[in-house]
């Protein structure tokens, strides 16, 4: 037990610790808090409590240590069925007036209360009133878990990490459920000692998914923070580049314009070739190098209200002489505006949409969508190209790592600047690739961070309807 102690509460700390403000996060750390104090209760029980009797300790002592278990034991029997269902109604929102919505937690508590107050109290054999509290308990978890498994996702990237959370959470909780309160009820005590294994299992894939597809977020948070270290670092080694590199440049510029002048003056035109060669080189470098720094430079968002589905729209359209024989295809949900820097939103498509167009060589479909969730603004930008290998898109987001070759003008920092962007409007960029399948990138926005509000869509003739504009078709 000392086991789940430890690593459930260690779950819970990683959660909570990843994203302390979403209320999903919270519920969940609560669960895994409570499964915790379960565990931490079963220690004191076998363990602490045997050993000091034995040792002779003060009463004292062993008295608080009692205590400690009695709080531990009825935080886990009446914290986990409440905190997983608030954890569940958070994971798949439920629709409730705003006032019902804000009561919830409150009106959730009721039978715990009405148990506490009206139920005989802890004893070693009989922590909670089984036979009542059954009553109450098993609804909720029941219900939390159809709740869960009930949660549609719109994109196949998000849908991996929803079903390792229902894998890491639902077989614990609903075998908790029977060894601690089904079973119990039927007279069949301490059951408890039972759920080591299946806790065991369900953090196994906790860490599993926690590396690989992420869990709620937490890898998400490992990954930002990589990457903002790294785009950190290059900006601050190409500001000094860049000051460095000015310095010289404008010397040599200053030098050579006098040398121009010379040569001018004396005739001398293989001379001044060569000078107009040097000046030249000189602005290149300066080009290049600005051409870097402004794409690493720490962004300053210039936010607006903005129509999303019409800054797309005209991104988009800008980029229709490079299809060639590529079919654009969009799907803008219309009608809702958001407060971003619509300047630094549209260079971030139009990178991602460039990539795309140059990942598909000249023929294929890209499809822009634009949709949403309860809390999020999403576009996906899909493309039928030859996909990337798992090791490459671990490494896309890293700048100046590129996987075009024989350009150099390309420096890899396309979409390294588009995460940037969304990082700044506290969203989300997200790929996912598959080789003979194309890749899709994600740019996620919560609605909350960028004020969306939803308006009435403008009519559009040949009336698609649902709010949304038809698919658009462009062709070079």
């Amino acid at each position: 037990m000392l086991f789940v102690l430890i690593a459930l509460w260690a779950v819970a700390a990683i959660v909570w610790l990843s994203d302390r403000r979403a209320s999903v996060n919270r519920w969940l750390g609560a669960v895994a808090f409570s499964g915790g104090a379960g565990a931490l209760a079963a220690v004191l029980d076998l363990q602490w409590l045997p050993v000091m009797e034995e040792a002779g300790m003060n009463e004292v002592a062993q008295q608080l240590l009692y205590r400690l278990q009695a709080s531990a034991s009825l935080i886990s029997y009446y914290g986990l069925p409440y905190a997983f269902l608030l954890f569940a109604m958070a994971y798949q929102p439920v629709r409730l007036p705003d006032r019902l919505q804000e009561l919830m937690p409150f009106l959730l508590l009721l039978p715990i209360i009405g148990c506490i107050v009206f139920t005989p109290f802890y004893t070693e054999m009989y922590p909670i009133s089984f036979k009542i509290v059954v009553w109450w308990a098993v609804p909720y978890m029941l219900y939390g878990a159809v709740q869960v498994l009930l949660k549609r996702q719109l994109y196949a990237a998000f849908s991996r990490t929803h079903w390792i959370v229902c894998s890491a959470v639902l077989p614990p909780v609903l075998f908790c459920m029977v060894m601690n309160y089904v079973l119990p009820s039927f007279g069949m005590l301490r059951m408890w000692v039972y759920n080591t294994w299946i806790v065991g299992l369900g953090v196994t894939v906790f860490v599993v998914g926690l590396f690989t597809y992420g869990f709620m977020g937490v890898r998400v948070m490992v990954d930002r923070r990589r990457f903002d270290s790294t785009l950190r670092a290059v900006t601050s080694g190409t500001a000094i580049l860049n000051h460095a590199i000015k310095n010289d440049a404008g010397k040599m510029r200053l030098f050579s314009e006098k040398m121009k002048a010379y040569a001018i003056a004396t005739d001398q035109q293989e001379l001044l070739a060569d000078i107009e060669t040097v000046l030249n080189a000189s602005r290149h470098m300066q080009d290049m190098l600005q051409r870097v720094h402004r794409r690493t430079e720490d962004l300053v968002l210039q936010a607006e209200e903005v129509d999303l589905a019409l800054l797309i729209d005209q991104t988009l359209k800008s980029y229709a002489p490079a299809l060639g024989g590529i079919k654009l295809r969009t799907e803008l949900l219309a009608g809702w505006t958001c407060r971003v820097d619509p300047a630094q939103v549209s260079e971030a498509l139009g990178n991602i949409a460039a990539n795309a167009l140059e990942a598909m060589k000249g023929n294929g479909e890209l499809l822009v969508r634009f949709s949403e969730t309860k809390r999020v603004l999403i576009i996906e930008v899909r493309d039928t190209g030859p996909g990337m290998e798992k090791s490459e898109i671990k490494k896309v987001l890293e700048p100046f790592y590129t996987t075009k070759s024989g350009s150099d003008t390309n420096f890899g920092l396309g979409l390294p600047y588009a995460y940037h962007v969304m990082r700044k409007h506290k969203g989300m960029l997200q790929l996912r690739s598959k080789i003979g399948e194309g890749t899709s990138v994600i740019m996620t926005f919560p609605k909350r961070s960028v004020q969306a509000e939803k308006r009435a869509a403008p009519s559009t003739e040949g009336g698609e309807g649902h709010g949304q504009h038809s698919g658009m078709d462009y062709r070079g």
